[in-house]
């Protein structure tokens, strides 16, 4: 068989990712400030796009005005003032005429903290605020405060700071003793020496290497030591968390009693003593999307404060107009497409969020109005299908999306989840199932927990066909330990 080659012609269609159009959809599922982020960086680089500030959007006219109500962005600032004296002069003396409460004056001088002069000058600097907070004090400083105190020699301080450099923000030393000796350039006897110097400083149990060293060292702190309570930390801590009392009782030849005595000791311990040093702030989640509800019907509304309002520059886009040079003509139209396309884009992306947001309120009209026990199971193609685009688009929006609802701020992800059998014929909720595993633990007798296998049976009782090693998986991700564990002992 002879081979050849020939020259063939075949068209097809095949969809090709644009430069333009992997920036769309990257765009989809970035969270607002990155995205606000993202948009100051192109409006650096590309001449054409410029920042719409508030000063430079359209006021409303007073006709306008009388048709809707003017919203905090167009609300153009007024003067409040009525016969306001042009001569600062003529009102001292105008209201010298006047009768002066004079107590009322002194006690507001009083309680704002100034004296006779500072209230008569007006042109006083006041501190900043940043300079009247108070600054917390870090982990790392207040042991650096007590190596300075307890250590005498130069040699001594320096392995200290290797130390406590090395203490994490739990209060625990993440490092190993042959690193240490590495950065310190000391033996390892008196890096051990300086060690246990560091783990008798406050908060007790800081510098340990474990958890089972942590509680020995706040052990020994006690101020009546008790030997019972070192000795099941120093050989019975792991079967303590297995709640294997009675047999740990019988090997150590003492009551039962005394045994839980000294658990019920060691539990008021602190198992992370540097988290009482810790300074980081509680992150707080601004919702992209709000619930509102108007005349017995749910809206939404969609907040993108942060991100700047953009548009084509009128100079650049008359210099492209008029320009007759081929470099200077070619270098403006990129740029003028690449900030078209960015604008359509966000506009796009908006639509999107804005349809999202809706369809969800639509699907879980019962949820937003009785809570998480009507909580219905959605994938993301019913939503899809609902506002008329594709699955992975969906998903994509709603990655890093919060939306506010009358029962709590909730991440878009949060809708989508699989679905429980139940025997009356409709599908419950896996994230509802979960809530009544909760509820039924919180609401059980300590004495005597809850079983997985009773679990499932009170479960069924309330409608829900679901297996018990469901419920061990629901279980764990809850955080809730099995029944053994969650037994009251004393």
């Amino acid at each position: 068989m002879a081979m050849e080659m020939r020259l063939n012609l075949k068209m097809s269609q095949k969809l090709v990712m644009t430069p333009m159009l992997q920036q769309a959809i990257k765009l989809l599922p970035l969270a607002r400030l990155e995205l606000a982020q993202l948009v100051r960086q192109e409006i650096v680089e590309n001449p054409i796009l410029e920042e719409i500030f508030e000063e430079d959007l359209p006021t409303s006219t007073s006709s306008e005005d009388d048709e809707e109500p003017k919203t905090a962005e167009t609300l153009p600032e007024e003067n409040f003032s009525v016969n306001e004296p042009e001569n600062p002069l003529e009102a001292k003396e105008t209201s010298s005429t006047e009768d002066v409460d004079w107590d009322s004056l002194i006690q507001n001088n009083i309680d704002q903290g100034l004296s006779s002069d500072q209230f008569i000058d007006n042109s006083m600097e006041f501190p900043s605020f940043e300079a009247t907070c108070k600054k917390e004090i870090t982990l790392a400083e207040h042991l650096m405060w007590q190596l300075g105190l307890a250590l005498n020699t130069e040699e001594d301080k320096f392995i200290g700071a290797c130390i406590v450099g090395n203490i994490q923000g739990d209060g625990y030393l993440r490092v190993e003793l042959e690193e240490l000796v590495e950065i310190s350039q000391a033996s390892e006897e008196n890096i051990l020496r300086v060690l246990s110097v560091v783990q008798s400083f406050d908060p007790t149990g800081v510098g340990a290497r474990n958890l089972q060293e942590c509680l020995a060292i706040q052990a020994r702190a006690l101020p009546e030591r008790n030997p019972l309570v070192e000795k099941l930390i120093e050989g019975y801590i792991d079967r303590l968390e297995e709640r294997q009392l009675p047999k740990i009782a019988s090997e150590l030849k003492c009551n039962l009693q005394k045994v839980l005595q000294a658990l019920k000791q060691i539990q008021e311990f602190v198992p992370k003593p540097g988290l009482i040093f810790s300074s980081d702030g509680a992150d707080y989640v601004s919702p992209d999307l709000i619930v509102i509800k108007k005349d017995g019907e749910f809206d939404v509304t969609l907040i993108d404060g942060e991100v700047p309002n953009i548009r084509i520059n009128p100079y650049y886009h008359n210099i492209l107009k008029n320009s007759k040079e081929s470099d200077t003509k070619e270098f403006l139209e990129d740029k003028y497409k690449a900030a078209v396309w960015l604008i359509k884009s966000i506009d796009q992306r908006k639509q999107t969020i804005y349809k999202v947001g809706k369809s969800l309120v639509k699907l879980q009209k019962e949820f937003m109005e009785k809570g998480l026990s009507y909580l219905k199971p959605m994938v993301l193609k019913e939503v899809a299908d609902d506002i008329g685009m594709h699955e992975s688009t969906v998903s994509r929006i709603t990655t890093n999306k919060y939306i506010d609802t009358p029962q709590g701020l909730f991440e878009l992800k949060f809708f989508f989840h699989n679905a429980i059998k139940s025997y009356m014929g409709n599908n419950l909720s896996s994230i509802r199932v979960k809530n009544m595993i909760k509820e039924l633990v919180q609401e059980e007798d300590t004495n005597k927990p809850y079983t997985d296998d009773q679990i499932v049976e009170i479960l069924g009782r309330k409608n829900a066909k679901i297996a018990r090693r469901t419920v061990t998986k629901y279980r764990k991700e809850l955080n809730i330990p099995a029944a053994g564990k969650r037994k009251r002992l004393f």
